[in-house]
């Protein structure tokens, strides 16, 4: 049995994840478990565990087989006929790599409030510069967890 975590024993580490040609299903499914704090002995569901992610070099990021241009998103306004649709790539063209990446690990996190507590932990960037240095994030070389993680 999983003993219950005081919210003071609580200690949430920052982790550093480069997305070079990262496969975004699996990178994504990996940051959701580190996200909600599955990986630790100590996970409760009820709980924020998790810790803190930072995503480099998004903007590098692959799909498998033709997901980039057959993929799609939808999202209703709430109005009648109000369904919008839109694919990785018409996301990629808009500038906006870091939603494909952070709408993967949304749809990976349960509904509900906690799960958006445990979004607000990941951080996203295009290049390889990030404001977090100063929390000394640990590297995790996705490419050496699994070799079908990178896509070559």
């Amino acid at each position: 049995m999983t003993p219950f975590i005081k919210k003071k024993d609580i200690k949430q580490d920052w982790y550093l994840i480069n997305a070079q040609d990262a496969a975004v299903g699996r990178l994504a499914a990996f940051i959701s478990i580190v996200l909600r704090g599955k990986n630790k002995p100590t996970f409760n569901p009820h709980i924020d565990n998790g810790d803190f992610v930072v995503v480099t070099n998004i903007d590098k990021i692959k799909f498998t087989g033709k997901k980039f241009e057959n993929k799609k998103y939808y999202k209703h306004t709430g109005h009648p006929g109000g369904i919008k649709e839109t694919t990785p790539s018409e996301l990629k063209k808009k500038n906006k790599t870091a939603e494909i990446l952070k709408l993967a690990v949304k749809r990976m996190l349960p509904g509900g409030p906690l799960a958006k507590k445990q979004l607000t932990k990941l951080k996203i960037y295009n290049g390889d510069k990030h404001p977090h240095e100063v929390q000394e994030p640990k590297l995790i070389d996705f490419e050496k967890l699994n070799k079908q993680n990178i896509i070559k």
